[in-house]
């Protein structure tokens, strides 16, 4: 397991665990973000980090994406 900020971009990973506490993981949850899912990494480059999921894009601030942890699929 490696944070999301640490994935080389178009990297396609599946999000393993969200090591945050209750208000953070809330946060994500109503972005549609949730342990298990498949994303691709879009944009890594400056700024926030950008990642695809069924058709959209979200952006996330660098502190949220380093406590993402996710397995690289492709």
């Amino acid at each position: 397991m490696v944070p999301l900020n640490s994935v080389l971009q178009g990297k396609i990973v599946k999000i393993v665990k969200i090591d945050a506490g209750k208000g953070f993981y809330q946060k994500l949850n109503n972005m549609g973000i949730l342990t298990g899912d498949i994303v691709r990494v879009v944009n890594t480059t400056g700024g926030p980090i950008v990642i695809s999921k069924a058709g959209m894009r979200l952006a996330l601030g660098r502190g949220m994406s380093c406590k993402i942890l996710v397995e690289e699929i492709s």
